[in-house]
């Protein structure tokens, strides 16, 4: 009676039928009875069977917690989670030879060298020809410069090496001097030198200051706090709330540009979408301790990638339509519902990320006995084939990658398909693996779409690389205070991972544009500060000068 309906579960092996519970009075047909009798039979191994079931999914929660919390995760794997011993892990990678960098001396055949040209010593690569150099002369004693013959030696060559060194945080007063004009004879009023612009008149903060302090904050992670002591050690007291005044300006001025990158978000042909959480303590009718959401989008063209960060107390998925309000094209996120009102909206497309999906597998493989593969393994080899496709045709043209999509890609969907309509049925639904199988069988007609175009996105990665620079920094400064300073927070995030994006070291760029953002009153003057609008080269000269 049991043999049909598979039981994933394992029953004891002496296992005895609990008591039934029979009405007071019982039917006189004999074969009543016995359906009587079975039904209440079948009614106690279901309550079983759900108890059971119930068990084994607290168990394989267990598993999982236990996993994320002493497990090695990838950032372990990669040395990034070696936090104490990260010193002797990195030197013992290393070659004594890796850590010398030597110019070959001039042959004594050649005349005096005046520019001799870096090769690399072992492994080792030069140093980076644009940094300045520092000449250090060394010369060899008068007394040594005679010659056993008796001849006065000259100079034949030379011998350079370098040494990397660094200049400590210098702080600096710069005196802006207006020189005024009057009349010698006191009839016209004087006349006295404009002031540049400035990015926030009302500070005594410079540009340079005010790129030095957004780059600490939101690339390098360093909470205000933690800054105003680093400010301190070097001669200068600032006090946090007043670093905090002045990003919050600087977010006012650079708010034309976030407003710039998102119209561009618009023109490429699909948009990446995720949220992440961010707690704001004086958020108008929430708590202090409640989640609120940092909504990340990424797109635009091939050639100005944007990233587009937004701020929202709520998770609804009111949010995305909003943000994506007018947006026509394709749309990729995770199997979150609250995409779903904007993925109905006419003339947005859907894709579903496989990245998600495969991560719900890799969590079943987790729950699963100890050197054994299962059922989930199958799914993560099959999903293993069509990244590997993507990986050999990431540098193919867009018909290509088209056509080997087509060739190569969908026969794998066809056979992962076919698992998974035989799998599924076998399955515990509130297993580890059971929900795996659901989210794969919900989003399957999302997840196969991306073989539609050459041009579309496998996963989901790309928004997600650019959530995480926001946690590490969120794991430093921990909060934000008021909803304007998480906003503040989203515009300068989206500049500064925007002009990564583009290839900008973020200093070089940003200061730049603190240095001309101030003067720009039309609409190109804006554009020119974008980053696609401004070349690598270009902007390193201005860094050297």
């Amino acid at each position: 009676m049991h043999s049909a309906t598979p039981n994933p579960l394992i029953l004891p092996e002496r296992f005895t039928l609990p008591e039934v519970d029979l009405p007071p009075v019982l039917p006189k047909d004999a074969a009543a009875l016995t359906a009587l009798v079975l039904a209440q039979h079948q009614a106690h191994i279901d309550v079983k069977r759900q108890a059971m079931s119930h068990i084994q999914h607290l168990l394989e929660q267990f598993i999982l917690m236990r996993h994320k919390q002493f497990g090695i995760s990838s950032e372990m794997l990669s040395g990034q989670g070696r936090l104490f011993d990260e010193a002797e892990v990195l030197a013992a990678e290393s070659t004594e030879v890796q850590d010398v960098a030597a110019i070959p001396p001039a042959t004594p055949s050649s005349p005096v060298a005046t520019q001799v040209e870096i090769k690399a010593r072992g492994k080792r690569a030069p140093l980076p020809t644009e940094l300045p150099r520092v000449d250090i002369v060394h010369d060899v004693p008068e007394s040594e410069r005679t010659c056993p013959c008796g001849t006065p030696m000259v100079v034949i060559g030379q011998q350079v090496s370098e040494q990397l060194d660094i200049v400590p945080m210098q702080i600096r007063v710069l005196r802006h001097i207006r020189n005024t004009y009057g009349c010698p004879d006191r009839v016209h009023a004087p006349v006295t030198a404009a002031l540049p612009p400035q990015p926030l008149p009302k500070s005594n903060a410079s540009p340079d200051f005010l790129t030095m302090l957004l780059i600490t904050k939101y690339i390098d992670g360093l909470p205000l706090a933690r800054f105003e002591h680093v400010l301190g050690r070097h001669g200068m007291k600032v006090p946090r709330q007043t670093l905090a005044r002045w990003v919050m300006g600087a977010a006012t001025l650079l708010q034309p540009l976030h407003n710039l990158m998102r119209d561009t978000l618009f023109d490429g042909p699909f948009i990446h979408m995720d949220e992440t959480v961010v707690q704001v303590l004086k958020e108008k009718n929430k708590s202090p301790t409640s989640h609120s959401y940092m909504w990340v989008q990424a797109g635009g063209p091939p050639d100005k990638p944007v990233i587009i960060y937004d701020y929202d107390p709520s998770r609804s998925g009111a949010v995305p339509s909003r943000l994506l309000s007018g947006y026509q094209g394709y749309l990729m996120t995770d199997g979150y519902e609250g995409y779903n009102a904007l993925a109905r909206t006419e003339g947005v497309e859907h894709l579903v990320c496989w990245a998600h999906a495969r991560r719900k597998f890799i969590e079943a493989t987790r729950v699963q006995a100890k050197g054994k593969k299962g059922r989930a393994d199958e799914a993560v080899a099959l999903i293993g084939k069509l990244y590997g496709v993507e990986r050999d045709f990431k540098e193919a043209s867009e018909p290509e990658r088209f056509k080997a999509r087509q060739q190569r890609s969908v026969p794998i969907l066809a056979e992962l398909r076919a698992w998974l309509d035989q799998t599924r049925p076998a399955v515990a639904p509130q297993s580890v693996l059971g929900r795996a199988l659901s989210y794969l069988h919900d989003y399957w007609g999302k997840l196969i779409r991306y073989t539609e175009r050459g041009d579309l996105p496998i996963d989901n990665n790309r928004v997600e690389n650019a959530i995480r620079p926001f946690v590490i920094g969120r794991k430093a400064w921990l909060f934000s205070d008021t909803p304007a300073g998480a906003q503040a927070s989203a515009v300068i995030y989206s500049l500064l991972q925007t002009a990564k994006a583009n290839g900008h070291e973020p200093y070089i760029w940003l200061r730049h544009v603190m240095r001309q953002l101030p003067a720009a009153k039309t609409l190109e003057e804006f554009e020119a500060l974008l980053p696609w609008n401004l070349h690598v080269l270009d902007l390193t000269s201005n860094m050297i000068a």
